[in-house]
């Protein structure tokens, strides 16, 4: 294939394939070009949906979510496989391929396979195996190739004994000691679904909290409940010295910290970083600006330093979501070809981490309106308290409101629990339209549902706010 096109995508996940559809869906011609032989990128392939897939498939097998329900106690099943532990992740998977290919045979865009290398602004060139370079011209280029996880030279990677997060899912059996190194989303994701299933897991962290963009209060929780509840062992404020492959007898890994602490496992995580996969696309000899670390740079628009040169997704670096790529693609190209349909990506993002328990967030935390002088309050209510909590047996989790005190404007909100990635977006719209935690004591909840807990926080939030002001004297009266 060659020929000229309104725009040219390099890369076929989440912020390509969406970037594509937009662009398609007003009338231009769209080509994209994706060198793997399948779509959807690291979202499909190796990172979003598995995981989550894993995650599912982990709670089913080990029962976590009937322990101690109607008197009955499961155990992981001793003869369980890797071939178990996959099959749902692979009909996952091959459902997403097909999606994403009728949408983009829907929209009309056309594809190619390849590796792409980017020549000038309007121009790339088309690689495969045995096959003719391609060269393909556009108005117009997205970058949207997406990150990887940081490999670095001292860690010696087999693909067996010591894995990345790709890597980690091409096992051929589950090993019975897992060390994770980083305690990330990732990291933190993983540990939980191969404690779930009965591996000893030890995590290491070198920071002194895990996922510390969380609330501090909800990153304690989680960690408490992967202790208690899982049986993970946590290190934090533990630094690695090295990792070390021993293959005189069963092939371990030795992992070895700067306090002098051996850890000896069947396979190690490591999971401590991402970076722009830009190697090899030609972006720099082409003008476009890159940071240390692969990302692509661009501005408020997601153009690059080359005016017809866009990018979006991971490939550009935080907050490097699923959700928020789709957007700034779409966003992206409304800019590109002056379409007056969306012209930003929602100040409002929702991020959900699918550990175990599950937690979700969305605007401010404690730490950070501490940090920026807010005036605020907490409200708090636990899935204790609430008896849909009760049918399904989380005790253990709960919703926190931080709201303004002038005003009750909502402000943030964290979750752990069941369902937390879900119960989020409540959150989130009363966000969006400027709401207060009013709208919480006033609306009405199915019962008995979970998303319950939301008028019970905000209660909670209400009396704290009347102790508050009662203990300096009250509120002021007008005039005063």
């Amino acid at each position: 294939m060659s020929g000229h096109f309104d725009l040219l995508v390099i890369g076929a996940g989440p912020a390509g394939e969406k970037g594509a559809a937009q662009a398609a869906y007003f009338g231009k011609s769209v080509c994209l070009v994706e060198r793997a032989p399948k779509p959807g990128g690291n979202s499909v392939n190796t990172g979003g949906l598995p995981s989550k897939t894993l995650r599912e498939t982990a709670l089913y097998f080990s029962g976590l979510r009937q322990r101690g329900l109607y008197g009955v106690e499961y155990r992981v099943k001793s003869d369980i496989t890797i071939g178990d532990f996959m099959f749902r992740e692979r009909a996952v998977i091959e459902s997403a391929w097909q999606l994403v290919g009728e949408n983009l045979a829907n929209h009309k865009v056309a594809t190619v396979q390849g590796q792409a290398r980017v020549i000038d602004a309007h121009t790339v060139e088309v690689t495969r195996y045995r096959q003719p370079v391609q060269r393909l011209t556009a108005d117009v280029i997205l970058v949207a190739t997406g990150s990887h996880p940081v490999r670095p030279p001292e860690i010696p990677f087999d693909g067996e004994t010591v894995v990345d997060s790709d890597s980690l899912l091409t096992l051929t059996a589950i090993p019975q000691r897992l060390v994770v190194i980083g305690g990330g989303v990732i990291g933190c994701e993983y540990a939980g679904m191969f404690a779930a299933l009965g591996v000893r897991v030890t995590l290491i962290n070198a920071r002194e909290r895990l996922l510390t963009q969380l609330d501090a209060e909800v990153s304690d929780g989680l960690c408490a409940e992967m202790t208690r509840r899982l049986g993970i062992h946590v290190m934090l404020n533990a630094e690695v010295r090295d990792i070390l492959v021993d293959t005189t007898g069963k092939r371990v890994a030795i992992v070895s910290l700067t306090d002098g602490t051996e850890i000896t496992a069947d396979c190690v995580l490591y999971s401590i970083g991402r970076s722009g996969a830009t190697e090899d696309l030609g972006l720099a000899e082409a003008g476009v600006r890159m940071n240390n670390r692969g990302f692509v740079l661009v501005d408020e628009h997601y153009r690059t330093t080359v005016p017809s040169i866009f990018a979006a997704g991971d490939v550009i670096g935080f907050p490097a979501l699923a959700s928020t790529s789709m957007e700034q693609a779409r966003v992206a190209m409304c800019h590109a070809f002056d379409l007056r349909y969306k012209q930003r990506v929602s100040p409002v993002l929702p991020y959900g981490v699918w550990t175990v328990p599950e937690v979700a967030m969305v605007g401010e935390t404690e730490e950070s309106a501490r940090a920026k002088n807010l005036a605020y309050e907490i409200g708090k209510a636990s899935f204790r308290s609430n008896m849909r909590g009760q049918i399904i047996g989380d005790l253990d989790g709960f919703v926190k409101l931080i709201f303004r005190r002038e005003d009750q404007l909502l402000l943030g909100c964290s979750i752990v629990g069941e369902g937390a990635s879900e119960l989020i977006h409540l959150a989130a719209a009363v966000m969006s339209f400027g709401g207060t935690i009013d709208y919480f004591i006033q609306a009405v909840f199915n019962y008995p549902t979970l998303s319950d807990v939301y008028k019970y926080a905000a209660y909670d939030g209400l009396q704290r706010l009347a102790r508050r002001h009662a203990a300096s004297g009250g509120l002021p009266r007008v005039g005063q």
